[in-house]
């Protein structure tokens, strides 16, 4: 009982995310993979991105996987530090690898082409004991992704050890559905999915996921509803691509069309969407949250790499309606 009081009266983060971060390495728009003699690299994770984008709005974040340690674990390290992530717990491995991707841009009529090489990296070994839980649970917010249990056994008993800990020191769930074909079948991933999603505070879940994984259908605002229902969650965001952005709770529903972009990347956007719906959700407006989000999702799209490179003083402005074609 002393830690869990411990817990929900000091709050040394904001946010306090887990999860596995890769090394992205990508060939610009009109070249092939096949004949590349120059590759892009950015280090990238769907949590890492969120925690790496609210660092940079002035959030205390704080983020933990496994790395190896090596040039290419510190090289995340390092970028995660850089935006303003506490990496101070880490869990560093001596052997094992680092997870990369290689990323083929293109035009239609040819779609993006990604490719996965992470069978065994460091972060599939993760363990719910290698985990420094007091420190990481001092926090307003946890926040978790349906790719982290995907990867391994292990993992899937790290994420679901990860919501019971929190819940019993009452810390809030943040979880992002975040469906990945290439990990585990639809039906896998609602088998394991629904349990850890049950009741937790912010649910976010793309359309598309929410009809493959979980049987949704009809309108948009019909499925934000349904996802509401089956989830148990507290609020519900659901995006719906060029359409923007669904959200309800507490039995109110609201919408935000997506802002208006000029495409360079397109990785990392939803991760941004859910960074910025967090931080209206920290600020207790949730209707704040999806304004911000869809705005730094068309950030991440304007920009090279997974995470976003960005300021509160440039997001604000940019809500404001103060953007210029030159500053």
């Amino acid at each position: 009982m002393i830690c869990i009081a411990l817990y929900t009266t000091m709050h040394r983060y904001d946010l306090t995310t887990i999860g596995e971060t890769m090394l992205r390495l990508s060939v610009p728009a009109g070249e092939r993979l096949e004949t590349a003699t120059h590759l892009a690299l950015h280090p990238g994770g769907a949590e890492s991105n969120v925690a790496s984008l609210l660092a940079r709005l002035g959030r205390r974040t704080v983020w933990t996987g496994a790395l190896p340690d090596s040039a290419l674990g510190r090289r995340v390290a390092s970028a995660l530090r850089e935006a303003g992530v506490d990496v101070d717990h880490i869990v560093w491995r001596t052997g094992g690898r680092m997870g990369t991707y290689y990323v083929e841009f293109s035009q239609p009529p040819r779609p993006t082409q990604v490719i996965y090489d992470r069978a065994g990296s460091c972060a599939a070994q993760l363990g719910a004991d290698d985990v420094p839980w007091a420190p990481l649970l001092a926090t307003r917010l946890l926040h978790l992704t349906g790719i982290t249990p995907a990867l391994s056994p292990a993992c899937r008993a790290l994420t679901a050890e990860a919501v019971a800990r929190a819940r019993a020191a009452q810390v809030p769930v943040s979880f992002d559905v975040n469906y990945r074909e290439k990990l585990w079948s639809p039906a896998a991933a609602a088998a394991v999915l629904r349990p850890l999603i049950a009741g937790v505070d912010l649910l976010f879940c793309s359309q598309g996921d929410a009809q493959r994984l979980f049987g949704c259908g009809g309108a948009a605002e019909t499925m934000v509803a349904q996802l509401a229902e089956l989830s148990g969650a507290r609020a519900v965001v659901m995006s719906v691509g060029d359409g923007g952005v669904l959200a309800t709770a507490g039995g109110a529903q609201w919408a935000e069309p997506a802002a208006p972009v000029g495409v360079v990347d397109r990785l990392g956007a939803g991760d941004a969407l859910a960074a910025g719906i967090i931080d209206g959700w920290l600020d207790g407006d949730l209707a704040a949250g999806l304004r911000r989000g869809v705005m730094l999702a068309a950030l991440a799209l304007s920009q090279h790499g997974d995470m976003v490179v960005t300021t509160r003083g440039e997001l604000d402005a940019l809500l404001a309606g103060q953007g210029r074609l030159v500053r």
